[in-house]
Parts: C-alpha cells; structure tokens; sequence
C-alpha cells in the first residue's frame, strides 16, 4: 500500500508496527507471508526507497584536512612573521619560521589521517547478505537489494539486515548488545506489544545490525537504510558537532594576547625608531620584526604537538589508545566518567553468585567463564562427597539442560553459545561435576528449546537400561514452580514444595540483581522417545534456584574509589534492567541520589522521556545510574551533564553509543568488544575494555597538562625576556644585544633540546589527589604569571647588563651578542630545573628521575659551544668566540636565576601561596 509520494506508508520502523499483529503489517506492505514479493515488484520499489544503505556523511577531502592544520591564530603569527621576514632579505629566518609551521602541520595532518568516518563504520556493519522470499522461492541477496515489504528468513549465525516485524519466530534470540546495551541475547516472539514499549523491551522486532545467536525466524521489512533504528543513529551522530578542548581554547586565548601584544609593540618600536630618533623607516621596521620574532614562541605548536604525542605512547602503554592528540589533556579536566555497565564495569562474563537446594542458601565464588572458585555454606566450603542432593541435582540439571560450551583461547576463558548457560556450567564444575562424564552416562535423547512464550527449555536423558527417562528442566520461577508438585529434600527425599517461601526468597535474590533461573526434574517411562510440552506441563521436581551475575571487575571497583579520590563523578548508563544496574553500582562503590529503600536510584529511559531539558539536567547531577535507555537518551544526558559546565567521558562499545560518544568531550570506545562505529567515533580506545584503564588515562591527561603547563612557564619568559631587550635598544637607541636569526637559534634549539624534555616528567605523586581543573580556566596563573616575569626581567638585565658591559670594555659587537645569546641559553638551562616542579624546588623531584632531560641539557651545551667556536657557525649566526671571564659572567647569571626562583618557590610555601597544580589551572 503506498502513500502519495510512492512509498510504503509504513517505511520508517518509528511507527507502531511492534503494537499490531504481523499479518496486518504484512497487508499493509502489500506483501504475502508465503510468497514475498515479485521481482518486479520488488525493483520497482528498490527503485523508490534506494538501496538498503546509510547515506555517505560528506567526507573531507585530503586537501582540506592538509589546510585545516595551519587554522591556528599561532600559526597565523609564524606565517605573517616569516613572510615578513622573507620580503626584507632575511631568508634564513624565514626558512627556519616557515619550516617550523610545516613540520607542526605535518605532524598534525598525519594524526588525522588516521581517522575515519564513523558513518562509513555503520554502513560497513550493513554490508551483508540475507535470504529472502521472491516470487515464493527463497534467494540469497545482498543487504542494499532489501526493500520495504520483503519477507526475511533469518537462522542462527546471520546479521539481521533491515528492520523487521517479527511473523513467525522459533528459539530465535538475537544478540542487541550493540544497539541497546543489553548484556543478554533477547528471546524473541511473534506477539504485539504496548505502543509504548521501549525499544530494548520490543521482543517481537528485528532491526539491523543484530546478530542472530539462536533460533530460526521470518519476517516482513518494515525499514531499510537511513530508516532503521540504527539509521537513526547514523543521522544523530551528523547532527552532533565536537566540542572544542579545552587545549584548543587556551592555546587560542593565548596566541591572542601575543597577536594584541605584538601588534602593539610593533607600533611603539616603529614609532619611536622612526619619530623619536629619527631612524629610517627600514630599520625601525627590521627591528619591529626582531621584536615580533622575539616575542613569537615559534616552537610552541609543535611542543604541544609532541607532548601530547609523547603522551599518546604513555597512555597506550597502559591499554588506551588516543585517536585524536587534543583528547589526551582533556582528559585531565574530566569532571563525569559515563560509563556503560557491561564489560567495562563488570567482566562480561556470567557468573552463579547464589543456589537455593534443599531450603540451603549456597554461595559461589570466582568471577566469569574460568573454572575457578567454591561453593561454600555459611562460609565452609562444600565438596562433592558433602553436598546434599538437592545441590547436586540442581548442577546437574544446569549442566545437561544445556547448548553452550565453555572454551579456553590463549588464557582467555569465553562462552560459545548463551552466556547464562556458560554460567550453569561453570558453577557445575565448581562442584566438581564434568559435563563429559555425565552425558557419557546419561546421553541427551530429545530437546524441548527454550521459547519465550514457554519460558523455559527441557531436555529428556537416557539414565540406563530398563530405567525411567530423566527430564530436567530450566525456566522461569514461577512459571516452573506452577508446574512443580513437591520438591527435592537435601537427603534426596521428596518433601513438600513451599512455594512462597522459594517466590519470597527467588525475589529477595532479584533485589540484589542477580538473573534467578529455577531448575526441575520429571522422570517419564523408559520406552518414551520424544519429549513434548504436555511432559513438562505438571508433575515436576523442583530442585532449586541459581541467580546469576555479570559480576563487577574487580580493577573497576578499585579504579571508582580512585576517581572518587581525584573528585571525578562516575555514573553509569546502560541498556540493561534498573534492579541489576543499581546492584552493580552499589557493588563497585558509586555514589548518587537512593531510594527509599537504601538502593542506589536508578533513573529509565522512560522516566528521561518525562523530564524536560532543565529537569534531566538536574536529575543527571545528583542519580548515578541510568537504565534501558536509548541512543537518543545517552546523547541528552551527556548534554545535560555539559549544561552543567562538566567535561564528560563516555564509555560505549555498541553502535547505539555512537552520537553519545561523538558529543562527549572524551569518546571512549572498548577496543575488544567494540563495534566499529563506536570505535571510530570515540576519541579512545580502551585495548583491555577496562575501567581501569580510563582511570589510568585521565591521570596520564593530568601529567600531559602538568607537563604541557610546565612547558609553557619555561618558554615564555625567554621570549618576553628577549622583546624587552630589544625594546630597550630600540628605547635607548643602542645597537641591538642579540639579532633575529639569534633568536631564532634560541627559541628554536632550545625548545627541542630542553623545553620538549619536559614532556618526559614522571607523575607528581599528588596527580590524583586533587580534584579536576576547571576548563575554562586559562592555563597560566596570576603568581605564575609573575613568576615568568621576574624571570624574564632577570633575563633582560643579566643579557643586557652584559652586552653593554662588553661594549664598554671594547669587545667586538659579534662577541657581545654572543654573550648575551649564551646568558639566555645558560638561564633557561637553570631555569628548567626549576620548570621540573612548579611548587617544590629543584631537588624535591629527583635530579635522575628525568634522564631524557639531563642528555638534553648536555646537548644544548655542546651546542652552544658549536654556536660559539665553530667558524661556519659564526659566518651563518654572526657569533663569536669568547673567554674563560665572559663564562664565568655567563653562568652567574644561571646560577642567581636558579637561586631567586627557588627562593620564591620556598616563600610562598612558608606562607600557604603555593604555585601548585590548583593555582596553575586558573
């Protein structure tokens, strides 16, 4: 049936078509249950709908991301400088400047090549094939010839390659973890559901992207391409723009006050050469461009580059690995931590926490797939020959009543089928029950599959010649005790079957959101040979109850109670049910808004549906965890959370965590668990999907900051140092103490040599003990800031004083410049170690703990002596030699910079005025 526009009128699987019966959703698509579609029938809708794709987000060509690396205000300065410097003859200067601005640009563009569209990651994920009824025969088709009204044939193993109402549905579970959070494969059936049901809860759809794990299907499309659910997704994540670092915004604000700055003293140089002493127009200009040289940090793009670079190979040696550079000193502002619940917080792994036998209450321990842990009551631990019978037949039955397989890969221990069965079998080996033997014994002869709308599985067991068949059971709780008559006693006696104190005791054990299972036995004649449901119907044993977990890591738990420490919030937003988040949460120490019963509140995502902007804002503040909620909802918390003025990490493996991610302020996709979309629109990945990991990274993006800050505090001072000298020259209208392409020698060798070595500056021990920076803060504080200028008048008057003290006693100008490039090199050499610490002194952080910064030292030396003595040096630099007396002078002057900072240092922690990490984030 078709709209005025050509098209199905059902297109677009936000419609209600969960809410009706199949058949009328296979009407409404003009289509038939049994034959399909036509072929022409179907072109010519292939024709109208397009091909079963995402639309291509407009991709930026190679060119454009070449050009966006010199789209910095700092860049701009280098660039106007060398240019300038260029037209007045100077081509070495420029060289230098220009090849500065392309090195930093080449570093950058060859980051970003690296990544890639997270819509061509979710296009990619629909690049399958699927069966499907045309003309009443089944045929095997590419994914894109799908079109609205086609009938699906789905088995075990396939990707489910459009939206689909469910028509008809055999043990069909489908893995949606990637599309709703969910920890478990979904059970699947054919029956129509409430309007509002949300979509993780929609059990009669299949929408694409979804992995089949077991079961058999049909049913109609009702959505292809940018329609599908994880269309939607596609078409959230385009509308999300990244934020800007807080990096970028600094180091902008920064260059700023340069531009302002050099402007300004480029008007009073050429006013006062040219209108106060008459010089020429020319060489007032000149000496404005040695001003702006001066003042230019020419080195400080790449340094911030390199710095987070050389963080990037910290980080990746502790399991994260950074996508984009500007994401490593962002995470050292992080203020919230949203994190998905499964696999990051927990092991991804089931795990029997709790077994009800025999009116026992019995305890597991172990976490995941690994055969390791106990069974203990009230705390002694259980063997084999001392477990009651009901216990045993409670294991044995979770071990035979069961698909799945347990295997071991390299050390990895993983689940090959469903992972609630990988949990049965599991806690039976803990028993010391081997699966091997006892189907050797008691072989499988007929298997009732779990159905959803059964809720339960049962398998029927030959126990021997002339013996009964033995059928076990596994299912629901109520559903299974409605079919018990009695129960098995710890002596292997039948006994009376107190139903509600199993129900009071199976929901005591929900409470503490554990995934309760009931487990029963029947025996049925020995010469049955198939099993039915009317077996199964009445006349159980019931033997017990298993609850299960996705127990938490145990990393994780200690990683929370470490960001709690560094004041980070962490909060977690899942797919999976309120009771079992709120459970976790609670195991692994968050802290949030409770309930009235004393459990931590966990918010849905239909009570996010209800709160407007102002209000999910709030709620998104004081609550901790957040349930079933839906792409849309992930991305408007994270909104809410930056309303607030927080810098948010989101955690996310599925495609559903896509937008959320792309609009955090830090990305972080799961490395092995991760979809590609997740991946690709993250600006880390986590190798180990560990929580722990995150921790890890947030306190290298500190140290990054520490050491980025660090950095910035020494270079500054030598560049404003060298304008004031230059601008008293001109002032006094003496001959200038250093010239351009000095300058440049300075700034740039010394930045290499010395100012990058700080980027290998171990972790200050308190890096997590204090609570995160604020943002918006610029990166230099105000005592730092005074700090640099004492440093830079010290500068001024040892460079100086020098120079003129040389001219005086009649040194040529070529040795008297030497000096005074030497005095700024030597002072930041003392001045670096200094840097290493902004509150201690120099001897607080260990003189070794730094080796790459003492070969740097070293280096810049025998450079200088370079600089000084070799003879195609003084041609291109106009140096020259100098004496034991001038050294000696040189060094004084490194030696009293050193001593007055270190004193400033111990003054202001005599008097609580620490420049510490707190002050230096204002």
């Amino acid at each position: 049936m078709d709209g005025h526009d050509g098209r199905v009128r059902l297109e677009g699987s936000g419609r209600d078509v969960h809410a009706r019966p199949a058949d009328v959703i296979v009407a409404e698509l003009d289509s038939h249950a049994t034959s399909g579609l036509g072929a022409d029938e179907a072109r010519r809708r292939l024709a109208t709908h397009g091909p079963n794709a995402l639309t291509p987000r407009r991709k930026q060509s190679t060119l454009a991301r070449l050009l966006l690396q010199f789209h910095q205000p700092l860049i701009y300065l280098l660039l106007a400088a060398g240019a300038v410097t260029f037209a007045l003859g100077e081509r070495v200067d420029a060289g230098v400047i220009f090849g500065v601005v392309l090195v930093n640009a080449i570093v950058g563009f060859v980051q970003e090549s690296k990544a890639v569209s997270a819509i061509e990651a979710l296009a990619r994920s629909m690049r399958v094939e699927a069966t499907v009824l045309r003309d009443g025969e089944p045929r095997r088709i590419s994914a894109p010839e799908i079109v609205p009204g086609d009938i699906v044939l789905l088995q075990s193993g396939d990707k489910v390659p459009a939206d689909l109402r469910l028509a008809r549905a055999r043990d069909l579970q489908i893995d949606e973890s990637a599309l709703t959070g969910e920890s478990v494969p979904a059970s699947k059936d054919t029956r129509a559901l409430a309007p509002e049901t949300l979509l993780a809860d929609r059990a009669n759809m299949a929408y694409a992207s979804t992995l089949v794990t077991h079961g058999t299907a049909k049913g109609v499309v009702v959505a292809t391409g940018d329609h599908t659910e994880v269309g939607k997704i596609s078409e959230l994540i385009s509308a999300v723009e990244k934020l800007e670092t807080p990096l970028s915004r600094n180091i902008a604000r920064i260059s700023r006050l340069l531009l302002g700055a050099l402007l300004l003293l480029g008007a009073v140089t050429v006013f006062m050469g040219t209108f106060l002493r008459g010089q020429a127009l020319a060489e007032t200009f000149m000496a404005a461009v040695a001003l702006c040289v001066a003042a230019i940090p020419e080195g400080l793009p790449a340094a911030v580059t390199i710095i987070l670079a050389i963080g990037v190979s910290r980080m990746a040696r502790r399991r994260a690995i950074i996508r984009k550079l500007p994401a490593v000193e962002t995470l050292g502002s992080t203020t919230v931590i949203c994190s998905d619940k499964t696999g990051t917080l927990t092991e991804n792994q089931m795990t029997v926490r709790r077994i009800l036998a025999g009116g026992e209450m019995y305890e597991v321990s172990g976490a995941g797939y690994a055969p390791e842990g106990r069974i203990t009551r009230r705390g002694d631990t259980v063997g084999p020959g001392e477990a009651n019978r009901a216990l045993d037949e409670a294991l044995r039955c979770g071990l035979l009543c069961n698909d799945a397989r347990v295997v071991e890969k390299a050390g990895r221990w993983s689940v090959d089928g469903d992972p609630t069965e990988g949990a049965l079998l599991v806690a039976a080996h803990k028993l010391g029950l081997r699966r091997d033997q006892l189907a050797e014994a008691s072989p499988r002869i007929d298997v009732l599959p779990f159905e959803s709308e059964q809720q339960y599985m049962a398998t029927m067991h030959d126990a021997g010649p002339g013996e009964p068949r033995v059928v076990y059971l596994k299912g629901a709780v109520e559903r299974t005790l409605s079919r018990c008559v009695n129960a098995l006693g710890p002596d292997g006696a039948a006994i009376d079957l107190d139903e509600a104190q199993v129900l009071r005791d199976a929901s005591d054990l929900s409470r503490t959101g554990l995934r309760v299972l009931a487990l029963a036995r029947k025996t049925l004649p020995a010469e049955t040979r198939d099993l039915e449901h009317a077996h199964v119907e009445e006349g159980l044993l019931f033997l017990g109850v298993q609850g299960m977990i996705d127990p938490p890591r145990p990393e994780a738990i200690r990683a929370v109670a470490d960001c709690k420490r560094a004041g980070i919030q962490v909060k977690m937003i899942t797919g999976d049910h309120a009771m079992t988040a709120s459970a976790i949460a609670r195991e692994i120490g968050l802290e949030g808004e409770t309930a009235e019963d004393g459990t931590l509140r966990a918010v849905t995502g239909g009570d996010i549906t209800r709160l407007d902007s102002a209000g999910l804002s709030d709620v998104a503040e004081r609550v901790a965890v957040f349930a079933r909620v839906t792409p849309e909802q992930k991305l408007r918390l994270v909104q809410a959370l930056q309303q607030k003025s927080h810098v948010v990490a989101m955690t996310g493996d599925g495609v559903n965590d896509a937008p959320a991610l792309r609009q955090s302020n830090i990305g972080v996709a799961m490395g092995l668990s991760g979809t590609d979309a997740a991946k690709e629109a993250a600006d880390m990945v986590l190798t180990d999907d560990n929580f722990a990991s995150i921790r890890a990274a947030v306190e290298e993006g500190r140290g990054v900051f520490d050491n980025l800050t660090k950095f910035i505090a020494w270079t500054l001072p030598t560049n404003m140092g060298e304008a004031l000298v230059i601008l008293l020259a001109i002032a006094l209208g003496t001959q200038l103490p250093i010239l351009p392409v000095q300058i440049l020698w300075i700034n740039m060798t010394t930045a290499v040599l010395l100012g990058m070595m700080l980027a290998f500056e171990p972790l200050e021990p308190e890096t997590m003990s204090r609570p995160p920076r604020d943002p918006s803060a610029p990166i230099l504080s105000f005592p730092l800031f005074m700090r640099m200028g004492l440093v830079s008048l010290l500068m001024l008057a040892s460079a100086y004083g020098l120079f003129t003290w040389m001219q005086w006693q009649g040194y040529p100008l070529a040795a008297s410049t030497t000096a005074a490039v030497n005095v700024f090199v030597v002072i930041e050499v003392f001045y670096l170690f200094n840097c290493r610490s902004l509150a201690h002194s120099a001897f607080h952080v260990g003189f070794f703990s730094n080796r790459p910064l003492l070969f740097g030292v070293l280096g810049m030396l025998a450079l200088q002596l370079v600089f000084t003595y070799a003879p195609f040096m003084n041609r291109w630099f106009h140096s020259a030699p100098l004496g034991w007396r001038e050294w000696l002078l040189i060094f004084a002057s490194g030696v009293l910079v050193w001593g007055v900072v270190g004193f400033e240092k111990w003054v202001r922690r005599r008097t609580g005025r620490v420049v510490g990490h707190r002050a230096m984030d204002i």
